[in-house]
């Protein structure tokens, strides 16, 4: 028995390593010199560049604009992940209480019809998807970067299942009690959604933060610029004997990381309930 719990936790621990590794080595990299860098590839030891490098990619004006910081990358950044978090939690939310309470004709079939929306990756839809936002006038704006792709065919589902493992007995009492389809929806069910709700956001949130070939089509304004095209933008330099300024890139790619974990630390308890939950 106690060699199964040491052969048990030592494979977590291994694979523990495994993870937090290369994120070690990456932002102990981001503390050296570009050239140092450049020369000698990957770090495992702790530079002198940590304070000058960070403050520089924070605060330091540039891009081509030369007004673009790593701050208001970050703030992007956290628009578009908050931005879809919440939208595609309200759009699903809808969508699933429709087509389990209103019940009506065709309904299983509509939901059929966005659950295979799955098989159209962004990739695929990304042209016309363009098109329609450039007619609309919404290019260089958080609006044309979040709104076209809030409608998920996942949350629908997640929220389908949820609902539908919700006791009748709810829906019976809040008749009762005079409670019309927006109250029953804001009152009962919204809150009875807290765990699923938290899941959904951790998994959306983490969709649009990590979002690059979009918000690159979408805009040509560096101000709209994100974590993860600055990191890309810094890779393409190279003019002459100038080599990419990679410890930044490495700096970036750590603050990139930072949010996500954060938001699955908060709320990973409830984001385990909300997926493996299924009795009320």
């Amino acid at each position: 028995m106690y060699k199964s719990k040491l052969s048990d936790h030592l494979i977590l621990i291994l694979g523990s390593v495994l993870m937090i590794g290369p994120v070690l080595i990456v932002f102990l990299t981001s503390t050296h010199d570009a050239v140092e860098v450049h020369r000698f590839g990957l770090m495992a030891s702790w530079g002198d560049h940590f304070t000058e490098t960070y403050n520089k990619v924070l605060f330091k004006e540039g891009g081509f604009t030369g007004q673009v910081t790593g701050v208001r990358m970050l703030i992007n950044s956290l628009i578009l992940g908050i931005g879809f978090g919440i939208g595609k939690i309200v759009l699903s939310m809808l969508a699933a209480y429709a087509i389990v309470y209103f019940r009506f004709r065709m309904g299983t079939f509509f939901f059929w019809v966005i659950f295979t929306t799955l098989l159209l990756p962004l990739e695929v839809r990304i042209m016309p998807s363009y098109e329609v936002v450039q007619q609309l006038g919404m290019l260089n704006s958080y609006s044309g970067m979040i709104v076209p792709l809030l409608a998920s065919a996942t949350g629908t589902f997640y929220f389908r299942q949820f609902f539908k493992s919700v006791p009748d007995e709810l829906l019976e009492a809040a008749r009762i009690d005079g409670a019309g389809p927006f109250k029953f929806f804001i009152d009962i069910l919204v809150p009875t959604s807290k765990t699923m709700i938290a899941a959904i956001f951790i998994i959306m949130f983490v969709y649009g933060w990590n979002q690059y070939l979009w918000p690159m089509m979408m805009t040509n304004d560096e101000a709209h610029f994100t974590l993860v095209r600055g990191i890309k933008q810094i890779l393409l330099v190279w003019v002459g004997s100038q080599i990419p300024e990679y410890n930044e890139a490495f700096a970036l790619a750590v603050l990139a990381m930072l949010p996500p974990v954060l938001v699955v630390l908060i709320f990973q308890s409830w984001f385990i309930k909300g997926l493996t939950e299924s009795d009320k």
